[in-house]
């Protein structure tokens, strides 16, 4: 038999060690402690008691429970959805949304788990949004549907004490027959595009080519312009001196006629001659002329002067003025206004070039034939007959 104070001291020992455990095991249920980020919801048996806040909390052990809530911003992933567009083009979209546990003692007691039935909600508003728009708006205003989408989640979430911060559709695409048509949507109009720039550059490239060989034809016809007029000037000019220098040689021409006179008289039988006084003097001029003597001058065989209107036609008083105008034209410069000035004067001193002044031979004939029309020389003739 065991002795009776054995059996009594294990008894004592085994107490002792059931109290000690149930000491250790009433304040670990006793002490709750509850990270920065969250907060815990405390019931005492079944019903709400409050909330605990960061730190070390005491609570009733064995009857009280805790349920912690994230009080950072949360991020939920909107599984992709199948929709269609108001105008019957099916799509697919999917995107995250960005929460807020803003009272958890709400999100404990009006909702069962508001992650789910965040998601859920995100799901119904995504399809019923992208249903109510055009494909186009769908792809391109992607801003408007998440702006639509917050809005249709604030009113439901707010009664769960959660707050949607933002949503983010990530991609919303069409089918494939409708990317294909879109493709090839896309390739007809940059083809557009490509030919209307083609068009619009070569259309530029006819104008600047047109526009060069316009101005080159207007300074080829310039050109051409002022050298007709240069030419027809130089003409002129030219023919007004050979008709001054045709005027000089009147005289020694009457001269030189006369002396051939007195040769065929002094060639005849006869040994009488009659010399009218004007020859004379023609011998006098004649001798002047070859040894510059002095021999009485008789104003019968000077040379007549050309008159007032073929001094005008041929533009013998101007031919200074002329020549002047030359020269200022060739140092001012082709092109300059004031070479064009000069040259419309020129015109208007030349007249109209070929119908205003004659011929030297005109001229020389006309000189020949007027200062000795019924002169020394006819009646020379008239005597010998």
């Amino acid at each position: 038999m065991v002795p009776v104070p054995l059996q009594s001291g294990f008894s004592v020992v085994l107490v002792g060690l059931l109290f000690l455990l149930l000491a250790v095991i009433t304040v670990w249920q006793s002490v709750v402690i509850v990270d920065a980020y969250e907060k815990k919801a405390k019931t005492v048996f079944g019903q709400f008691d409050t909330l605990l806040e960061p730190g070390i909390n005491f609570v009733e052990p064995f009857v009280s429970n805790t349920h912690a809530f994230d009080m950072r911003t949360q991020t939920l992933d909107v599984p992709r959805q199948e929709a269609i567009t108001r105008d019957n083009s099916p799509v697919t979209a999917d995107a995250v949304v960005y929460i807020k546990v803003m009272d958890a003692k709400k999100a404990f007691l009006e909702v069962e788990d508001y992650k789910t039935a965040v998601s859920n909600l995100a799901q119904t508003t995504l399809r019923a949004v992208l249903g109510d728009m055009d494909l186009d708006d769908t792809l391109n205003k992607r801003q408007e549907i998440n702006a639509r989408i917050r809005k249709e989640l604030d009113e439901p979430t707010d009664e769960w004490g959660i707050r949607v911060e933002s949503v983010e559709v990530r991609e919303v695409n069409p089918s494939k027959d409708v990317q294909q048509a879109m493709e090839q949507q896309t390739s007809a109009e940059r083809k557009r595009r490509a030919m209307i720039l083609e068009a619009q550059g070569e259309r530029r490239s006819a104008i600047e080519e047109a526009e060069g060989e316009k101005e080159s034809n207007i300074i080829r016809a310039q050109g051409e312009k002022q050298s007709q007029i240069l030419e027809a000037q130089g003409d002129a000019i030219s023919t007004v001196l050979r008709a001054k220098s045709a005027q000089s040689m009147g005289e020694r021409a009457i001269i030189e006629r006369g002396m051939e006179t007195l040769e065929s008289i002094g060639q005849g039988e006869s040994t009488t001659f009659v010399l009218p006084q004007e020859l004379t003097s023609l011998v006098g001029r004649y001798g002047k002329t070859l040894s510059g003597s002095d021999v009485q001058e008789s104003e019968g065989l000077d040379s007549l002067d050309f008159g007032e209107e073929t001094r005008e036609m041929l533009g013998l008083d101007d031919i200074d003025e002329i020549i002047g105008q030359l020269d200022d034209i060739e140092e001012m410069g082709n092109g300059s206004p004031d070479g064009e000035e000069a040259i419309a004067d020129m015109d208007e001193v030349v007249g109209d070039g070929e119908e205003s002044i004659e011929s030297p031979e005109n001229v020389i004939d006309d000189a020949d034939g007027s200062p000795v029309e019924g002169g020394p020389d006819e009646e020379l003739e008239t005597e010998l007959e």
